[in-house]
């Protein structure tokens, strides 16, 4: 098992930011005619986005394929995060043209951010794809299909104020059996100055608290052990009923779907430090299922980069923030986080600010870029990027080995200690070993025994790397 504990390293840091993160569907034998494939990049909004246009699709006549070549439609769901993530998705499609140019009836289309933001220039200048739609576009998806079908190419990159898409079951992509998400809201209100989620997802919206109560007790009744509540900034989760009866703030819909079931755990992403409440704090407290785990960008250390980055927080508020998880919750609450090095104007003195964070909050694990100048953004239209290649590089290295020393002492920390896991499968060297997460959201590896998939197992900590525990089931 040791030999593996690297293999996994990266299995449990999937945010909201993940640009390297991929995943595709399964097959589905429902006797449909048609086959659909999909594959998502970035996100995991983007992967629940995915399950939402599955459960169209399935609608309206496919079944899936885990097989691009064998598909009827082709569907890549894209991140714009950083240019990379575009870079590699634009790699993708002309692999998946070249097959097209031999099958001769494949539907290509591009979904997402990436369709939002670059929209006819994929369509009409570049023509790589037959079918462009934006997240909020979902619904119509059959309908632009048929509209290629009928030898159009077919656009919708509208961005609504109200589509949540609460009254549509997903189709579970991909799936463990054991875990899933829940999209609680969708879109951003919070203009930070490097990031094109407000471009690409629109305004902010609350989804209905009863359809994400139903949701999960659904999914407990399927088997499911623990599901994730997914927003851009699920900390601003507001709704209110029709009737104005209801009224409900995040900390109370984490109590509301924690109380579908003692044996359901509850985790979310992503939090914005000037949200996160201590009423929120509080409700983790309370409840044993609802993780202790938070993800909590802060993206630099420093609290000038910061207003430039139109993060609307300082560095002592959010050093405030981390202390209160700490006192409320305890010093064993995970944390993660978002960290962007070389922004515009950027000092080494500055740097190192973002250097003594990562000694404060004692994090966990955390995703690290350099800064990627996004078209359109305010950054790019009001501030020079005048930072180079190889400083950014230096210093975003600088932070990853920082990480990587805090997060082995922290992971030694645990040896010894016994965790609740949740097992989701079998790990990727041995069917003799099994692999879950406990509650702070650290993998660990241990014997199968008799244990099975969606089990809870207290396991006693006997090894670790910088982002894996090792241990044997007490």
């Amino acid at each position: 098992m040791k030999e593996e504990l690297e293999i996994l390293e990266t299995a449990t840091n999937q945010t909201l930011h993940g640009e390297d993160n991929k995943t595709t569907t399964t097959d589905t034998h429902t006797g449909k005619q048609r086959k659909l494939y999909i594959e998502s990049y970035g996100c995991q909004m983007n992967f629940a986005d995915s399950e939402i246009v599955a459960a169209v699709m399935m609608e309206n006549g496919y079944d899936t394929t885990s097989d691009f070549s064998q598909a009827d439609v082709v569907f890549l769901n894209t991140c714009s995060i950083r240019d990379n993530a575009e870079q590699r998705i634009r790699a993708r499609l002309k692999q998946i043209n070249a097959v097209k140019r031999e099958k001769n009836n494949m539907t290509v289309g591009v979904l997402g951010c990436m369709a939002e933001r670059l929209k006819s220039q994929l369509l009409d200048q570049e023509k790589v794809v037959d079918l462009v739609a934006g997240p909020d576009s979902y619904r119509d998806i059959a309908n632009l299909v048929a509209q290629v079908d009928e030898g159009h190419r077919a656009i919708n990159v509208y961005l609504s104020r109200e589509e949540t898409y609460a009254d549509i079951t997903p189709l579970r992509l991909d799936s463990n059996g054991v875990t899933a998400y829940i999209t609680i809201m969708r879109g951003c209100d919070n203009m930070c100055s490097f990031c094109v989620v407000p471009f690409t997802r629109g305004r902010e919206r609350s989804r209905d608290a009863d359809s994400i109560v139903k949701e999960a007790q659904d999914l407990f009744e399927k088997g499911y052990r623990e599901v994730t509540l997914l927003g851009q900034n699920v900390d601003s989760y507001k709704w209110q009923s029709n009737d104005g009866v209801q009224q409900v703030n995040f900390a109370q819909l984490l109590e509301k779907v924690a109380l579908v079931h003692h044996d359901l755990r509850v985790r979310f992403c992503t939090s914005h430090p000037k949200d996160i409440t201590d009423e929120v704090l509080y409700t983790i407290k309370n409840h044993e299922n609802i993780c202790n785990y938070i993800h909590l960008p802060v993206q630099s250390g420093n609290t000038r980069i910061l207003e430039l980055m139109n993060r609307t927080y300082t560095r002592e508020w959010y050093m405030n923030r981390i202390d209160a998880i700490k006192n409320i919750i305890g010093d064993d609450c995970g944390i993660s986080t978002d960290i962007i090095t070389g922004f515009c104007s950027e000092t080494e003195e500055e740097h190192q600010d973002t250097l003594s964070m990562l000694e404060y909050a004692k994090y966990d694990y955390a995703y690290m870029f350099s800064y990627s100048e996004r078209p359109n953004t305010p950054a790019a239209k009001k501030l020079k990027d005048d930072i180079s290649d190889a400083v950014k590089k230096r210093r975003l290295n600088e932070v990853q080995q920082k990480l990587n020393d805090i997060s082995l002492v922290r992971n030694k920390s645990d040896i010894g200690k016994t965790y609740k896991v949740l097992i989701e499968g079998f790990s990727k060297r041995s069917d003799a070993d099994l692999y879950g997460r406990t509650s702070h959201n650290k993998m660990v590896i241990f014997p199968k025994q008799n244990f099975v998939k969606g089990q809870y197992v207290n396991v006693l900590i006997t090894d670790c790397s910088k982002a894996t525990l090792l241990g044997k089931d007490v």
